[in-house]
């Protein structure tokens, strides 16, 4: 119960970020937001929670895309409102605390992580260099074909 309560206290915590990110970065300032929130919450908190006692081995996050591709199906009881409601959030609003702390979690592991060799250092940089050129590559390509550049 105790994991299920600081789950619960760690998504109210992205929940009210997320908000903040659809306030300032998207001038999104509803209250309508914050039912679509709860319905993120829900859902992540379902999905951790059925890792956590289905004896399946199944990460979490492939029992919350799960739950969500289910519950915003056309003809399941209740998508449309579901749909309704995370509308008025926007992605990157969620993806930026969710960075933040996989952020924070890989600096605070930094030694752990250092001490799987170099190998995975080279691998973690061409990985990041990787990133970096595909995203500038389809700016570049999408910024051609709209003629902004």
């Amino acid at each position: 119960m105790k994991k299920i309560i600081d789950w619960t206290l760690i998504l109210l915590i992205f929940a009210g970020i997320t908000l903040l990110g659809n306030m300032i970065g998207y001038d999104i300032y509803s209250w309508g937001a914050v039912p679509g929130i709860l319905v993120l919450i829900l859902i992540a908190l379902a999905g951790m929670i059925m890792e956590e006692y289905i004896p399946v081995n199944i990460p979490a996050v492939g029992y919350i895309a799960l739950i969500g591709i289910i519950i915003s199906l056309p003809g399941f009881p209740g998508s449309e409102q579901v749909v309704t409601w995370t509308n008025d959030i926007e992605l990157l609003a969620i993806t930026t605390p969710i960075l933040a702390y996989a952020g924070i979690s890989i600096g605070r592991n930094w030694a752990d992580f250092a001490k799987m060799g170099w190998k995975s250092i080279v691998v973690a940089i061409l990985v990041f260099i990787g990133t970096f050129l595909g995203s500038a590559l389809i700016a570049e390509v999408v910024l051609r074909i709209q003629g902004i550049i």
